[in-house]
């Protein structure tokens, strides 16, 4: 048995008709990179509902795409306070409208070898937006390539899990795409922080300031201060997954970040609650 997609219908299309669909008008709307792919080892994406952050998520991981397919994409989230233990599934699929998506049994298994995490399985685990909404996407983007979720927590482990997981893929002689799953500051009564009131100056103080510190923190491709920021701050959701991503990106070799695309859920759809997405690829 698979895991199931249970989200899809809400945060993303049910069917694979209406999935390709909107992937194929996403990838009209994005300007072609002539670079992407080349040097890519992973990025960081968005995960609201496709509505909001999907064409920007959706950017990284197309540009993620180089001659060939990787051997695996490793893809970190989850909501999980700093004292919480990192999870990974390490058996199965996980089924997407677009088909299932296999874990890499093998790497999976080296991984809870070396390190110490709750095991998720198709039939237990914690619900949650961060890295189902990207897999069709990947599975998109990538049709037979496995994959490896991890849930990052806001702290140092994270970050060693990152160069774990790439120091471990480079002994196994696997490609690896590496991706981080976080949206910025979320501002307003919805979500209980509004330390700049309201209006139009509060949106300009997430967008030109609080999102553009936690932006350049991990543009500097800094884990530790990745998650300082967002702890200090609230301008990242699930920094752990950030920081894991670049952790990852550095022991696989990438030596800069570029930001490809910044917006935010007032853009779409205007009002006094709104959330940062920010679209990175690390080269």
């Amino acid at each position: 048995m698979n895991r199931p997609s249970v989200l899809a219908g809400t945060w993303y299309p049910k069917t694979a008709s209406a999935c390709n669909q909107q992937i194929q008008e996403f990838l009209e709307s994005i300007k072609p990179d002539p670079v992407a792919g080349m040097n890519a080892k992973g990025g960081v994406v968005p995960h609201a509902g496709w509505y909001f952050s999907g064409r920007v998520a959706l950017e990284v991981i197309h540009g993620l795409k180089g001659r060939n397919d990787p051997d695996v994409v490793i893809i970190f989230g989850l909501h999980l306070p700093p004292d919480a233990s990192p999870t990974i599934m390490t058996k199965g699929a996980w089924d997407t409208p677009l088909g299932s998506v296999e874990i890499h049994e093998p790497l999976a298994a080296e991984l809870i070898r070396l390190f110490d995490f709750e095991i998720e399985t198709t039939r237990q685990f914690m619900p949650d937006n961060t890295i189902e909404v990207q897999l069709p996407f990947i599975k998109a983007c990538f049709p037979s390539t496995p994959i490896i979720p991890i849930g990052a927590p806001p702290d140092s482990k994270s970050i060693e899990i990152g160069r774990l997981c790439a120091k471990t893929s480079i002994q196994m002689g696997l490609t690896v795409r590496v991706i981080g799953s976080t949206d910025l500051t979320h501002y307003g009564p919805n979500y209980g922080f509004t330390p700049k009131g309201s209006g139009h100056a509060a949106l300009e103080w997430v967008k030109n300031q609080n999102d553009s510190q936690i932006i350049d923190a991990i543009c500097a491709m800094d884990p530790e201060r990745t998650i300082r920021e967002a702890i200090q701050k609230q301008n990242a959701c699930c920094s752990g997954a950030a920081a894991a991503a670049i952790s990852a990106a550095k022991g696989l070799g990438a030596e800069s970040a570029r930001l490809l695309t910044y917006t935010t859920s007032y853009d779409r759809h205007p009002g006094d609650s709104y959330v940062g997405y920010a679209g990175i690829v690390f080269e």
